[in-house]
């Protein structure tokens, strides 16, 4: 059976990262995840001192800095899921901190950021057999996927799995901090010049507010064997 193309977008914590990397590895695909790639950067940009103390990015110096960034995505046996690689040392812990995630909005929307990291995204999935997620891949990345999905969820119950996830991991978290972050992100995301965040005309839509993860992963696995079917 052919393979196709799977383009998972949507807001910030929704839960889109979990469900894309279980069906990657249930139906044997490549997982690839387009926020961690852009979370790289913003930690790169963070380490090499590329933000100014008002928190606005120095562009020209990130653009210069921007071919010696170096993503790649190795196989945790583990966890059973991938982890994000910046030139070479896994930082699949780092680039989740709230640090990151407070920076990572203003560099998603620098228009060379994002040319480069479609051109690294296109390449992983010229072949097919690639679940992808992100915020542009079913209208920027992959406007031809065989599936695309817009996936969403109350700002409320995504900083609340922000929050969990963040004190599962034995970090610091403040509920009200996270919350302020989803919506900001939101905002940023959905109103930016270069790739607004948006649902592709023919993506399907999924609330998972009040879904349960084996909930989302059923309803996930239908629509793709639906699709593969469609797309033989």
């Amino acid at each position: 059976m052919k393979k196709i193309t799977v383009a998972i977008d949507g807001h910030s914590s929704c839960g889109k990262s979990t469900m894309a990397k279980d069906l990657a590895r249930r139906v044997g695909y490549v997982y690839v995840d387009t926020g961690a790639m852009y979370r790289c950067v913003t930690l790169y940009a963070l380490r090499h001192g590329l933000f100014r103390e008002d928190g606005t990015i120095k562009t020209d110096e990130l653009q210069a800095h921007m071919a010696d960034i170096k993503i790649s995505f190795v196989f945790n046996p583990e966890t059973g899921r991938p982890d994000a690689y910046l030139n070479g040392e896994c930082v699949e812990r780092e680039i989740r901190s709230l640090e990151v995630s407070n920076h990572v909005s203003p560099i998603a929307t620098l228009g060379f950021v994002r040319e480069d990291m479609v051109r690294q995204q296109r390449q992983m999935g010229l072949d097919g057999g690639v679940v992808m997620d992100g915020r542009d891949i079913g209208t920027v990345v992959f406007p031809n996927a065989e599936l695309k999905v817009f996936v969403t969820a109350s700002a409320e119950v995504r900083a609340q799995r922000r929050y969990d996830e963040l004190k599962a991991k034995g970090m610091e978290a403040d509920y009200d901090d996270i919350l302020k972050n989803v919506v900001e992100r939101d905002y940023i995301d959905s109103h930016r010049e270069v790739s607004p965040l948006r649902q592709a005309d023919d993506a399907l839509l999924l609330d998972n507010s009040n879904m349960t993860i084996d909930e989302q992963n059923e309803w996930l696995m239908l629509r793709f064997e639906n699709a593969q079917q469609h797309g033989s």
